[in-house]
């Protein structure tokens, strides 16, 4: 039997402000460890109420605000006049500090981006990655470099400016001749006096104004040149004149318009999961996408989405500088505070000089530009998890330290997890979900459907699906003794249902669902396997029988890898739970319609697989399923517009779930 180690932690009630010390004013405040190093910073429109949240009951705190009060030896405040004030300061003291508990968005990946160098006497355009530098402008990022060099050989042939390196420069400056790009015109050869500074520079402006967008002008200058020359007879300008124009299209049909009216906008989107959140960001410059770019970050607490959106803009455009703060900010969320929000939006305007206008898009093409956005972000954070599992490093310091934290005999190699979906208390099921070795193994995975009793509450209904899976190993074992049923199936090559015991089972929620696990358990005779829960809200893992819960740190990769189990079983769980409701409904919405009986209702769930998708299908589209007719199929499109769609919410989560 495993044994439980229960973490115990500091009191933070040896260094809590004295009652009535701390001000009601707005402020930033810091906590600092015993050797003095700041390891948070926060800011509130209230400090009184602020601070006096971190000093509850320990078991209420988010599980890195428990270790980060823990951690901390003092608190100290400065009170400010305004929360734009309260923005600005929190923000110069996570730079200053660099506070380990506070949340640091970083790429995704090294990105490149089409450089300028306008702080040179002879600016040059290059590609160029990391820290980005004062004086020179950036355009992108792009998601490969060898699109920037492609997209900078089209417009050197229009924009001479300079691309070599200051040795190349200087090197040809002393020999009195260019470089191979001097000779093939696609640079203006400042180094050897063809052009001077002042030319140059006029040349990298040009540039410069075409990559922020403003391109219709130039274009049409070049075609009035054109034609001039034409008109002139002076045939080869007019021919080299028609090729720069060439080129220009080639870079220009590189980035689709997404926004008619030449927006320059940046548009934010995220995703976000308990331990971790992805940000992305298209640029949107003239209309076009100019570049993308993705951050993810642990996540500190349970901050709203607003809050996130907050965070995120403070450090992308406080590391950027104003100059890279647009006219237009398009966001999922605002802080849920009006007067936070207010404040965020005047200190990006003080950032940038100018008006910005910062919303969240209703309707139109911004909108769908970010749900784009958003669908990117989401993709990001199952690629980097997906990263972070396939890594068997990883994933072998995963389970091990489950295994150190619950103090088992051995990792456990294969982790099963439960979950119950239901709404309202009916069409309850269970789901299960296997991983073996840090990763699913999906052809192990099985669904229960919940009946009677049983499913009156998620502690009952976990009860009656741990019985039934084992009761059937139970059997599975008592079938080894007869030659003719191994565990492993002779037909099919694969180990029978349930054939094999698990090192570990988790289940979701806190501590009478573990409970009811373990009672399930016992009464079965696996009383040797160790079962925890996982609860959602601070992610913290229960032991049965126990009145605390074991910490396991926030960065830990095996809490990360539990995480994970327990949200393949929600996900698993609830696709099963959906599944069935959207039966019942078809069933209930087509009962009385001639001719319908239970084989063609499962001939159409199986044909289009969701009522949703049902309401969505023509009467043609209906009458291709086999079995129906014309007739058939108008009288099932008759019914189901009788009966408009209603949102549904699972009243155990809150989730509104689609058919």
């Amino acid at each position: 039997m495993a044994r439980h180690r229960v973490v115990s932690v500091a009191d933070p009630s040896t260094y809590r402000p004295a009652p009535g010390s701390i001000p009601v004013e707005p402020g930033v405040y810091r906590f600092s460890d015993s050797s003095g190093r700041v390891i948070y910073v926060g800011k509130a429109k209230s400090l009184r109420a602020r601070l006096s949240s971190y000093f509850q009951d320990l078991s209420a705190l988010h599980p890195r605000t428990l270790a980060m009060v823990t951690t901390a030896a003092k608190v100290e405040w400065t009170v400010v006049r305004t929360e734009v004030e309260a923005l600005q300061l929190e923000y110069s003291w996570i730079k200053e500090f660099d506070p380990r508990f506070n949340v640091r968005y970083r790429d995704d990946k090294s990105y490149p981006y089409l450089a300028v160098t306008l702080n040179e006497e002879y600016p040059r355009a290059m590609v160029m990655r990391g820290a980005k530098k004062r004086g020179v402008r950036y355009f992108g990022p792009y998601a490969h470099a060898w699109a920037i060099r492609e997209t900078l050989d089209q417009l050197l042939r229009v924009f001479p400016v300079r691309s070599c390196s200051k040795g190349v420069f200087n090197r040809s400056r002393q020999i009195g001749r260019p470089c191979l790009l001097g000779y093939i015109g696609k640079c203006s050869a400042p180094c050897v006096g063809r052009v001077d500074a002042d030319e140059h520079r006029v040349i990298a402006d040009d540039l410069v104004a075409f990559l922020e967008g403003r391109t219709a002008g130039y274009v049409r200058r070049l075609e009035r040149e054109m034609k001039a020359a034409a008109a002139e007879l002076d045939f080869e300008r007019a021919a080299r004149l028609r090729d720069d124009l060439a080129a220009l299209e080639r870079a220009m049909e590189a980035n689709a318009v997404v926004l008619g009216d030449g927006t320059d906008a940046d548009v934010v989107a995220l995703a976000d999961d308990p331990l971790e959140v992805a940000v992305q960001v298209f640029y949107v410059r003239g209309g076009r996408i100019r570049g993308q770019r993705g951050w993810v970050a642990d996540k500190a607490d349970d901050a709203p989405a607003g809050e996130l959106v907050e965070r995120f803009l403070l450090q992308l455009y406080g590391e950027l500088g104003g100059e890279a703060v647009p006219r237009e900010i398009l966001v999922p969320a605002l802080p849920d505070d009006p007067d936070e929000a207010q404040a965020l939006h005047e200190l990006l305007t003080e950032l940038k000089g100018g008006r910005v206008d910062l919303r969240v898009p209703q309707r139109g093409d911004k909108r769908a530009l970010l749900q784009t956005v958003a669908a990117n972000a989401a993709q990001a954070l199952n690629l980097h998890k997906t990263k972070r599992a396939s890594d068997l490093t990883t994933r072998s310091r995963a389970l091990g330290e489950i295994q150190d934290a619950l103090e088992l005999d051995e990792p456990p190699l294969r982790i099963e997890c439960y979950d119950i979906s239901n709404l309202a208390g009916t069409e309850v099921v269970g789901s299960m979900v296997v991983f073996e070795d840090g990763l699913p193994r999906k052809s192990e995975y099985r669904k229960f459907t919940i009946r009677g009793e049983q499913g009156t509450d998620d502690v009952a209904a976990i009860r009656e699906v741990l019985t039934r899976r084992f009761r059937r190993l139970q059997e599975a074992d008592e079938a080894t003794v007869d030659p003719s049923r191994p565990r492993i199936d002779p037909d099919t090559g694969r180990p029978r249902k349930f054939a094999y015991a698990p090192g570990l089972v988790v289940v979701d929620g806190g501590q009478p669902q573990v409970n009811a696990a373990r009672q399930a358990m016992d009464e079965a005779g696996v009383s040797d396997i160790p079962v925890v829960g996982l609860a959602k809200r601070l992610e913290e893992v229960w032991p049965p029988d126990s009145d605390h819960p074991v910490i396991m740190p926030r960065t830990s990769e095996g809490l990360y890898l539990l995480q994970r189990v327990r949200d393949e079983a929600h996900r698993f769980a609830i696709t099963f739970h959906r599944q069935r409701r959207s039966t019942s409904m078809v069933d209930s919405l087509l009962d009385g319609v001639p001719g319908l009986g239970p084989a063609r209702r499962k001939a159409l769930m199986t044909r289009f697989g969701s009522l949703k998708r049902l309401r969505a299908a023509t009467m043609e589209q209906i009458a291709e399923v086999p079995g129906f007719g014309p007739a058939t199929a108008q009288a099932v499109v008759d019914a189901l517009a009788a009966r408009p769609a209603a949102p549904a919410v699972n009243t155990a989560t809150g989730e509104v779930l689609e058919s």
